[in-house]
């Protein structure tokens, strides 16, 4: 397995580059939507829950939509968006036709897939704080947390991305482990409200330890399980950002 080097830069500006002409266009995704399941869950449904853990239940989802829409931002750029800038546009065999090479290409699609997630998280993070929903000044390091979860799941995608015969395979990817990670990681309810079972399996998936990780940084509050959750995301990313050069070196290249 070859690493990349310094020019993936230039995959990642020439990414930035078309996101700025047409940010008008996807802005209703990586913000408005999650700032309306923000407001609709938290005030609709929170006004029959009332408190969670001792907070009001719209302040205890924000560090879960925070960390699931910056994990959909990422993987929808590295699945369908990655999809069809190599396989309809074939904007990687352009690139790979210069100096640059595969995995260079790979690596400035993984972290342009953590800007964009920096750039949701962050937009997030603005809207709950303009509605006095963040206590802890911990949570300024949320857009950080926002960035390493986008490494994490673009990195996680673009293996996918490696794999799949076609683009409506990822069908499978949203419905049989996005979706799932959405729903049972502890965005919209505590983990220990749920059966045993379910709450071993929940650590399992990747999600869990960073919505756990956002919410100590928005609660201000930590526990000892926020450095194996730490660990767990640094692993994961090492793993996956290794798969995904790989395969797709295969991929694209052999």
């Amino acid at each position: 397995m070859k690493m990349f080097s310094w020019r993936f830069v230039r995959v990642w500006q020439r990414n930035a580059d078309v996101f700025m002409k047409l940010w008008h266009s996807e802005a209703p995704g990586f913000i408005i939507e999650p700032v309306f399941v923000l407001l609709t869950m938290g005030i609709g449904l929170g006004g029959f829950i009332g408190t969670v853990d001792g907070q009001k239940y719209i302040e205890f989802i924000v560090p879960g939509i925070i960390a699931s829409y910056a994990m959909f931002t990422a993987t929808f750029e590295c699945t369908y968006g990655a999809f069809v800038r190599m396989d309809y546009q074939k904007t990687f065999d352009a690139i790979i036709a210069t100096p640059l090479n595969i995995e260079d290409v790979i690596a400035g699609e993984i972290f342009w897939g953590a800007t964009r997630a920096l750039l949701t998280g962050t937009a997030i993070l603005a809207v709950a704080w303009a509605f006095q929903l963040i206590h802890s000044p911990w949570a300024l390091l949320v857009p950080l947390l926002a960035a390493l979860t986008g490494i994490l799941f673009s990195a996680i995608a673009m293996f996918f991305t490696s794999l799949v015969p076609s683009i409506n395979s990822f069908n499978y990817y949203f419905t049989l482990f996005i979706t799932p990670m959405f729903y049972f990681s502890g965005v919209f309810f505590p983990l220990t409200s749920f059966p045993q079972w379910v709450q071993d399996l929940s650590w399992i998936v990747p999600l869990t330890p960073v919505v756990n990780l956002t919410r100590a940084l928005v609660t201000g509050t930590f526990h000892l399980d926020q450095v194996l959750a730490m660990g767990v995301i640094l692993l994961l990313i090492i793993v996956f950002f290794g798969l995904s050069l790989f395969f797709m070196r295969r991929r694209v290249i052999v």
